[in-house]
């Protein structure tokens, strides 16, 4: 009824990866965490995959939030998107967090450090109140490039390739110009001839399926899980699906959840939602029967008790039928409806009948006129004055009195100015 629950899951694998126990404090975590790096870099022959694991085990136990989740739920908890993901950094930036980028005599000679790291694609994902409410899934196709299957993004029949004359293998030109005596402007720009690739491939050894460019067109279907109470901007995130380049590491695709306005129900603060109804007057009096239909399609019946008064605007709220939340399924928010009081229009009652609902509501206050008071008074007329008029005239009023500061100051200035002689 409420949506999967993550189950547990092995969560002690990240503490036997750092070689810690699990009530290890942030300090011991960085301990071994440097120590066992040193040990497994790739520069000092250690074991690459060994080096992913400590930076990915020390990702997630150096964040409180993700630490939390791992101990209760485990790895599969934060692959499903409850901490925010998994790991997405680079395992040589994490390394050089603590030891900057000459850790070994520096120079940047690992091949992971020298990657650059793709742009991430994001992309705004309309989404209903109901599918926030309920849940759901939804298939996207998108096209991006990928790495040429035939030379491997080597762009070349041979694979080989030489160095661009045009940027000197650099990929970036620097062009200067004169704009003033003794100033000189240097304007840094893509190299047009090998569009920022650095190489050149001659036309004969270039490859049939990619033309060169080592990257093909590709389509890709990707299944977007909402999962039931996520909200309005949160990000949805597929690591290392973005567009792929040679010696790139590969971004994320980020979709980014836009809700679409509902015509009935208004989330707010975070999981409750709200609901407006009208009630005539003789149901804000006499009490009220009605079936509001909620967003998975349930009839909920809305009553109150005879005697039971509602005012206008007042709320009413039935507890655990608002929006679900997303990291504890078995929580919900408030609905909350405020109510509307529609009263009979002028006329509606003769004198009769308003003489029969005043024996019925409370009493007129006990202060009445007596008939020379009545004598001494000029009697008026009551006319409607609509909300737009009265608008209206407030800006008239605020516009007169900007008109009228504005001749002051205009007063002032024209003012002779008198000086004092000096004795």
């Amino acid at each position: 009824m409420f949506g999967r629950v993550p189950k547990k899951s092995d969560n002690t694998k990240f503490y036997e990866v750092l070689g810690v126990p699990k009530s290890a404090s942030q300090d011991e975590l960085k301990k071994a965490y440097k120590k066992a790096a040193i040990k497994n870099h790739p520069d000092k022959g250690g074991d690459p995959e060994k080096f992913k694991e400590l930076a990915h085990a020390y990702e997630v136990l150096s964040d409180p939030e993700k630490r939390e989740i791992y101990d209760q739920y485990g790895e599969d908890a934060l692959k499903e998107g409850m901490g925010g993901g998994g790991s997405s950094h680079n395992p040589f930036d994490i390394f050089e967090s603590f030891f900057g980028g000459g850790a070994f005599g520096g120079g940047g000679s690992s091949r992971g450090r020298r990657q650059k790291r793709g742009e991430d694609v994001v992309h705004a994902l309309k989404v209903s109140l109901e599918e926030l409410y309920n849940g759901t899934t939804k298939k996207l196709s998108l096209s991006r490039n990928a790495i040429c299957s035939k030379c491997k993004g080597k762009g070349s029949k041979s694979g080989a390739s030489s160095r661009c004359y045009g940027c000197q293998g650099t990929g970036m030109k620097i062009t200067t110009r004169q704009i003033g005596l003794g100033m000189i402007q240097q304007m840094q720009h893509v190299c047009p001839e090998c569009r920022g690739s650095g190489e050149m491939i001659s036309d004969r050894d270039r490859c049939p399926q990619c033309k060169g460019n080592k990257v093909t067109q590709e389509k890709k279907v990707l299944e977007v899980h909402i999962e039931k109470g996520m909200r309005d901007g949160q990000k949805i995130t597929f690591e290392g699906q973005a567009d792929e380049a040679p010696d790139t590491i590969t971004g994320d695709i980020v979709f980014v959840l836009e809700q679409k306005k509902h015509p009935k129900f208004d989330r707010r603060f975070g999981d409750d939602l709200y609901v407006d109804h009208n009630l005539s007057l003789t149901e804000a009096l006499c009490g009220f029967q009605f079936a509001l239909t909620h967003l998975d399609g349930r009839q909920l019946l809305i009553k109150s008790n005879p005697g039971e008064v509602v005012k206008p605007g007042q709320y009413r709220a039935i507890n655990d039928e608002g929006m679900p939340h997303h990291q504890r399924l078995f929580m919900k928010g408030k609905l909350v409806i405020q109510f509307h009081v529609i009263f009979p229009e002028s006329g509606v009652f003769s004198p009769e009948q308003c003489r029969k609902i005043e024996s019925v509501l409370p009493m007129r206050p006990s202060k009445h006129l007596t008939d020379m008071e009545l004598d001494d008074c000029e009697e008026t007329t009551l006319h409607d004055v609509s909300a737009e008029e009265v608008k209206r005239r407030k800006e008239q009023r605020q516009h007169r009195h900007r008109e009228a500061y504005d001749e002051d100051d205009d007063d002032d200035e024209s003012a002779p100015r008198v000086q004092c002689a000096q004795q």
